[in-house]
């Protein structure tokens, strides 16, 4: 608080001089040090500090883990390999296509409102729904769809694909690089179709 010193300063030089008086500023700093600490105290409370932010790697080291690695991996028999490739077409198969000596049955499609990708994906969550039923799959077997862009595809044509996962209820989906194999039964396909 600011206060006023009007003590001292002023004496006579000599008869029938006024007196006058010095004025004297002195500021208490008091409060300010109370409003800094009660601001460093708002700032500590209101601050959120910075957590340390770690990732965690699993390392493949024991027997166990690696068996419940087996569990976790996708059946061919409740996966849908999509494969996204010029001109907005759709090519698609049934599996994973794990075996590089027998082509898959690959069919072609777009995102089209009848008899589109939509469609297929319904099909082949409903063909895992009945086998789920019939006990051939366990309760934890999910639909599974791998979606591969190819080069020639559009990013447009994967952010599609990914609205269809939401529209389907799909929870277990991943895009996964296509491989060279693949991009060799795209062009078997379009030859025998007569796709350019």
């Amino acid at each position: 608080m600011a206060e006023l010193d009007t003590s001292g300063g002023g004496h006579k030089k000599g008869p029938g001089v006024k007196k006058s008086k010095k004025l004297s500023t002195r500021i208490d700093l008091t409060p300010m040090v109370d409003l800094g600490f009660l601001l460093i105290t708002f700032f500590m409370f209101t601050t959120t500090l910075a957590k340390p932010k770690t990732m965690e790697i699993n390392m493949p080291y024991d027997d166990k883990k690696m068996e419940e690695a087996e569990k976790n991996k996708v059946k061919n028999s409740c996966a849908l390999t999509v494969l996204l490739s010029k001109s907005h077409r759709i090519y698609y198969y049934e599996g994973i296509g794990d075996n590089p000596e027998k082509a898959p049955d690959i069919k072609v499609t777009t995102f089209s409102n009848t008899k589109g990708i939509r469609d297929e994906i319904i099909a082949k969550k409903k063909m895992v729904d009945d086998m789920k039923r019939s006990q051939q799959l366990t309760e934890k077997d999910e639909t599974t769809v791998l979606i591969k862009p190819d080069t020639t595809s559009t990013y447009a044509d994967l952010v599609n694909m990914l609205d269809e996962m939401n529209i389907n209820d799909i929870k277990v989906y991943a895009i996964v690089d296509i491989t060279d194999l693949e991009q060799g039964w795209i062009k078997i396909t379009e030859e025998a179709n007569g796709i350019k």
